[in-house]
Parts: C-alpha cells; sequence; structure tokens
C-alpha cells in the first residue's frame, strides 16, 4: 500500500549491485523509500531493481537456503 509505514527493525535491500541496510522502509507505488534510524532518507529502490527485502532473522538463522 502506497504510504504504509512498516514498524522499526533492520532491512536489507538485496539489489543486483549489492545491499542497503535501513532501519525502515515505505512502500511508494513505484519502489521503497529506505530511511535509516535517525529517519533520514538513504535511498529509493524501484521495484524492478529490488531482489528482495529481508529482516534480520533471516541473517541470524542457519538456512541460508533463502539467500
Amino acid at each position: 500500500m502506497p504510504g504504509e509505514s512498516v514498524p522499526l527493525r533492520m532491512f536489507h535491500a538485496i539489489l543486483p549491485e549489492g545491499q542497503i541496510v535501513c532501519e525502515r522502509y515505505e512502500h511508494t507505488d513505484d519502489g521503497l523509500e529506505l530511511y535509516d534510524e535517525n529517519d533520514h532518507f538513504l535511498a529509493f529502490v524501484p521495484y524492478s531493481n529490488l531482489h528482495a527485502l529481508l529482516d534480520e532473522e533471516v541473517y541470524e538463522e542457519d538456512d541460508r537456503s533463502v539467500m
């Protein structure tokens, strides 16, 4: 949903050229707006460039098959 905020925790936006770690994100019509823990804008990621959005729990688990 556009403009919907997600509660605070760490997320990894996986892109073709790497990843961006953010504290929160907002959905827009065309992609995600990523923000840090101080609510500073980090980046806009178009959905077409976003491979995955993973939370910290994925990195803490032993099962890496989702990576």
